[in-house]
């Protein structure tokens, strides 16, 4: 439990910050950094920096992902927390156009550039931190950990702003008042800094560095032998990325600018929604450890193509009920393609090479799926001026995970077990570890697993 609660705890402070720069994009940060005579274009500039955030992880992917899968797990882990916070409480300090012009929105989008990188290196660890520790049939539960982070990020996120809209007045917001969110970082990451710190390093990674099985050039080893699984993971990941952009982001643009609704009922939707997702993402992690993986996330991608021409009617009915219920019936169909995600994309690749592989799957769908989600819709909007295009877009990232679950392969326990019998224990059940997740000691190395059905299957 040491392991789930430090992954949760990071994932989420790291989210939060990742999170209160989304929401901020759609509310203030238009008006702020892009002044325009168009509201429309100026969110949509404020969007592009949105972007830069998802464009600059596979740089995280590639350069943390292969130091967790060189030097372990944990060190890269207390780095992109570091990061990722440094940046956030930075964009809380920065002048407006206002006051320094063009200089502005660069510094702007240089931070967002370093928040994302962060993140990029982030999200693979966290995965691995849990599910590697755990038991390996029960990693959907473990993984999802990682995976409540954003719900969790999101929820604090947009409930700090929202209490921050309550108690002050418009004028005081944009003047001060969405700056205590993002200075509110530097608290939140010292506590994660403290959790993460205090954790030992993952059984696995112990057992591949006792084995002598470290890789040397991890990236490479990844594009050379495992294309497949890193084809499908990377396609997996797109329609949950465009659903939750749509949910959690556009929507609020959606919701107060074309509908014409208060801003505070748009974020109550988003908050009840991300609310209910804590408890969502690990019941579905959990379900898919009972059930077929694949089968209940291909059932939740052709769900997700479906809910938007449920959601659209809804919302223009103008009821604020029935935007939050759309909202909420969104968000649950991404739990159950978020809950079994972790641990479906981690499984696609061997233990040696699972933070590289991991890391590159999951940056490099975020460019082609939440990077340019909420500019894509915003320029489907202001062209077409009705949902119907939003939807068919959906539909669209909706087939390519399809595609890529059929692509990918369910889970073949026998390598991680063989790992695990390095440790001198064999396989152990998730309750063999204390109570605080910590591994016993490494025995002399042993020779690798030889006949890894990862490299086989995917050359």
């Amino acid at each position: 439990m040491k392991a789930f609660t430090a992954s949760l705890t990071g994932t989420s402070l790291e989210w939060y910050d990742f999170a209160v720069y989304s929401a901020a994009s759609a509310l203030v940060f238009g008006k702020l950094f892009f002044p325009s005579g168009d509201p429309l274009t100026g969110t949509l500039l404020a969007f592009s920096t949105y972007a830069v955030g998802y464009v600059s992880r596979p740089l995280g992917g590639f350069v943390f992902g292969r130091l967790g899968d060189v030097i372990g797990r944990k060190r890269v882990l207390v780095a992109t927390l570091v990061l990722v916070g440094a940046a956030t409480f930075l964009i809380g300090c920065l002048p407006t156009h206002a006051v320094a012009g063009p200089v502005a929105p660069a510094l702007l989008v240089l931070l967002r550039f370093a928040q994302g990188v962060g993140v990029g290196g982030e999200w693979g660890g966290a995965v691995l931190l849990t599910s590697e520790f755990g038991d390996t049939r029960r990693r959907g539960f473990w993984a999802s950990a990682a995976q409540v982070g954003p719900p969790v990020g999101n929820l604090m996120a947009n409930g700090a702003l929202a209490a921050l809209g309550a108690m002050l007045t418009e004028q005081q917001f944009l003047s001060f008042g969405w700056r205590i969110a993002f200075l509110l970082s530097g608290v939140l990451v010292a506590f994660g800094l403290w959790v993460r710190t205090h954790l030992e390093e993952t059984p696995v990674f112990k057992a591949v560095e006792a084995s002598g099985e470290r890789p040397s050039a991890p990236v490479r080893e990844v594009f050379a032998e495992q294309r497949r699984p890193l084809v499908a993971a990377i396609l997996s990941r797109v329609a949950p990325d465009v659903l939750y952009a749509m949910f959690t982001v556009f929507v609020l643009t959606y919701v107060t600018e074309e509908l014409g609704m208060p801003q505070g009922q748009a974020l109550t939707a988003v908050l009840v929604g991300s609310g209910l997702q804590i408890f969502l993402i690990p019941l579905a992690g959990a379900l898919s450890d009972r059930w077929n993986r694949r089968r209940l996330y291909l059932g939740a991608a052709v769900a997700s193509g479906i809910w938007p021409f449920v959601f659209f009617p809804l919302a223009e009915t103008r009821s604020w009920l029935l935007i939050v219920l759309g909202v909420i019936g969104a968000l649950v169909i991404h739990s159950m393609l978020y809950g079994p995600q972790a641990a479906f994309v981690a499984e696609q690749f061997s233990p040696r090479l699972r933070y590289t592989g991991s890391s590159l799957a999951y940056t490099l769908a975020g460019v082609i799926g939440g990077a340019v989600a909420p500019l894509i819709f915003t320029a489907l909007l202001g062209e077409f001026g009705h949902w119907l295009p939003l939807a068919g877009y959906i539909v669209l990232t909706a087939v390519l995970t399809v595609t890529g679950v059929l692509l990918g392969r369910d889970a073949d326990h026998v390598e991680d077990e063989e790992y695990a019998r390095m440790l001198g224990d064999g396989p152990a059940p998730a309750g063999d570890a204390d109570e605080d997740g910590d591994a016993d000691a490494v025995p002399s190395p042993s020779p690798a697993p030889e006949h890894s059905s990862y490299a086989t299957k995917s050359r």
